[in-house]
């Protein structure tokens, strides 16, 4: 016999928790199947350690640098490892707790710790039990990537998750990938006096950015003592002592590097291979990520692919905004969907990245008639007030309806200045309202109405 629930949701992300409250308010049933902890990648071993992290790291580069503000005190800055590790393993622990409190008092909702595997379109086993619902949500992520170089099985490696149960120093970490939690690790590890290396088989880092915003985040990390090996293969890893050997090429030369820690960020695989899909008759996609329509269902009607699964966001808030958008469908009646959603990210070095709706690279394969602005940070009088002049301004316009197509902020305060941007896209109001709306000074915001008063032709 299977136990019957009006709502199965499996996994415990960003969306899953929300959706499974909702569902319970409305007098429903539900089944909250999650294997590990809730708040999944996002409040475990994603955005909350990390920014935890990257706060620590500032503290340190701040006090290292107090003598440009004319502060000085006496003795070299040491940081204490395991200190920061408490102060993240503190805020992550409340955050968990929290979540796992208010789950834990909606009535109507199960909360199972187990594994899910479907075994038909309705019916789920978890453990020695099954349990079955006409409405099935499915939220379980992503994990990092391994790759298969030979030796790797036989030395120890780091992913962003076990990375957040170091508590000491690595002498020199190597990370393989640039990408975006590469560079946060890298920028990181490296305030914290770590040797960094990141080693990248692509020309640039953050490659998916712009060729002057990748130019610029490569000089902010070279600026503190990162170092970059570009263009580079790794071909074999082994063994060196207390240490790793990486064994590399670049072109036709072979080189290799020695760490005493390895991190692998090469990307996230779609948390899917325990669910038994097939049984349920849910499509994958070559990578394996669920495919869904633009409401989020699968190919399976009654079926539901919310977050990093479906393969259409790799964030905390698309997974978010997937789960409200699941939830006007389902229990609010309405019609949104991921198919007028605007592209927004940062990228959360130090100065941030700000990124919404189509990149430089992105309008010109379009084809259509663009406006084009930019101003470096060494022209915003709140950047050099605060001494951070790193980076710049972007802006792309459409030339015919002036409204605005894209953005990309890196610098002070570039990941929240970015949205007032972000604000005037969702609306569809023309750029020049913000040009003939006064700004507060000094602030980085006032210098977007100076910004888009720049604008030229595309080129």
């Amino acid at each position: 016999m299977s136990d019957q629930f009006d709502a199965i949701v499996i996994g415990a992300g960003q969306a899953g928790p929300f959706l499974a409250a909702r569902l319970a308010a409305t007098n429903k049933s539900v089944a909250l199947v999650e294997r590990n902890h809730l708040g999944g990648t996002c409040v475990n071993d994603g955005c909350t350690p990390t920014k935890t992290l990257v706060a620590s790291a500032r503290a340190a580069w701040m006090a290292r640098h107090a003598g440009d503000f004319g502060v000085s005190f006496k003795g070299p800055v040491r940081v204490d490892m395991k200190a920061v590790k408490a102060r993240k393993d503190a805020v992550v622990g409340a955050s968990v707790r929290s979540l796992t409190e208010w789950i834990g008092g909606i009535e109507t909702l199960d909360h199972i710790r187990s594994e899910a595997s479907f075994v038909s379109p309705t019916v789920v086993k978890i453990g020695s039990r099954t349990i079955t619902a006409p409405q099935i949500f499915i939220n379980t992520g992503a994990t990092a990537n391994v790759p298969d170089w030979p030796g790797l099985s036989t030395v120890p490696y780091l992913t962003n998750s076990s990375i957040m149960d170091l508590d000491s120093l690595p002498s020199h970490l190597v990370i393989v990938g640039a990408s975006y939690i590469g560079l946060e690790f890298a920028q990181m590890y490296t305030r914290f006096g770590a040797k960094v290396t990141v080693i990248e088989r692509g020309d640039r880092p953050a490659a998916r950015e712009d060729q002057d915003i990748s130019g610029w985040i490569r000089k902010i990390l070279e600026a503190e003592g990162v170092t970059f090996l570009f263009n580079t293969k790794v071909e074999s890893v082994a063994r060196a002592g207390g240490g790793i050997l990486l064994s590399l090429k670049t072109g036709s030369r072979r080189a290799s590097v020695e760490g005493s820690h390895l991190l692998l960020a090469l990307g996230r695989t779609p948390n899917t291979g325990a669910l038994n899909l097939a049984a349920a008759g849910v499509a994958v996609d070559e990578r394996g990520y669920i495919v869904t329509d633009e409401h989020l269902r699968t190919s399976v009607p009654g079926i539901w692919a919310m977050g990093d699964v479906n393969g259409r966001g790799a964030f905390t808030h698309t997974s978010y905004n997937e789960y409200e958008i699941v939830a006007d469908n389902v229990i609010d009646g309405g019609s949104r969907s991921v198919a007028n959603r605007i592209p927004v990210y940062g990228l959360f070095i130090d100065p941030p990245l700000g990124r919404i709706g189509m990149s430089e690279a992105e309008v010109r394969q379009s084809g259509r008639k663009a406006l084009l602005a930019t101003r470096p940070m060494t022209q915003v009088a709140r950047a050099r007030e605060r001494g951070e002049t790193q980076g710049m301004m972007k802006v792309l316009v459409d030339a015919e309806t002036r409204k605005i197509l894209g953005a990309a902020i890196l610098g002070i305060g570039g990941d929240e200045v970015v949205q007032s941007l972000l604000q005037l896209m969702a609306a569809g109001t023309p750029y020049t309202t913000m040009m003939e709306t006064m700004h507060i000074h000094p602030t980085v915001s006032e210098l977007l109405p100076t910004l888009l008063a720049d604008l030229k032709p595309l080129n």
